[in-house]
């Protein structure tokens, strides 16, 4: 039986919303100074949402396809930057990382924009860890989608999501496939979960969960 892990990214894998703003503010002030600043709080507000939901919730005040088209290009400098800078890892990760993918096969996805997953995996050279991923940016489909696409495309007979915002857990129940909740992110779930408070707690967990 083949079994896997697929994971969140932010507030999963690593944190990068502090770069993230950085890149998003100098885009905003370059382009729509007196709109508004962005801070790294506001991303962090907005983890897990598709593109056109952030559009909607940091730039209210535009017409939404003027919010959409300049959120369109923050995602571009936002890639380019993090491609240059990274975010901050949550603690023992790619030890973690080497553990898990000696015993299942390792996927990501994300409600991210296109390219975003890959400037993760570019600037830490964690492709040798992942087999797969696929976002809402490739596809501009649901999260839930995109979990059931990479069980069917890599023929898993079981998988564990995990995440860490309420979002993630309903995807993954929607998708039919298990879920772990990382408590040391950015949300909280209402239900009753699987949960770990470090990511070096997961080997054990997905043990649990999987065998």
């Amino acid at each position: 039986m083949k079994k896997g892990i697929i994971f969140d990214m932010d507030g999963t894998l690593w944190d990068s919303s502090e770069n993230v703003a950085k890149s998003w503010d100098a885009v905003v002030q370059k382009e729509k100074k007196g709109l508004r600043r962005i801070t790294t709080k506001d991303i962090q507000n907005v983890m897990g949402l598709t593109m056109t939901e952030i559009a909607k919730t940091l730039f209210p005040m535009l017409p939404e396809p003027e919010a959409i088209a300049l959120t369109d290009r923050c995602c571009v400098e936002e890639n380019a930057y993090l491609t240059r800078h990274g975010g901050v890892l949550y603690p023992n990760l790619e030890d973690t990382l080497k553990i898990l993918a000696k015993q299942y096969p390792l996927y990501i996805v994300s409600n991210c924009q296109k390219g975003y997953v890959e400037a993760f995996l570019e600037y830490y050279q964690f492709g040798k860890y992942f087999e797969d991923f696929e976002c809402f940016g490739n596809n501009n489909r649901e999260k839930a989608y995109n979990i059931d696409l990479v069980v069917r495309r890599n023929h898993l007979e079981r998988a564990v999501y995990v995440g860490d915002i309420q979002g993630d857990y309903n995807s993954s129940k929607k998708a039919g496939v298990e879920f772990i909740h990382a408590a040391y992110g950015f949300g909280k779930i209402a239900e009753n979960v699987s949960a770990i408070q470090t990511f070096s707690m997961l080997p054990q967990k997905v043990q649990e969960t999987l065998g």
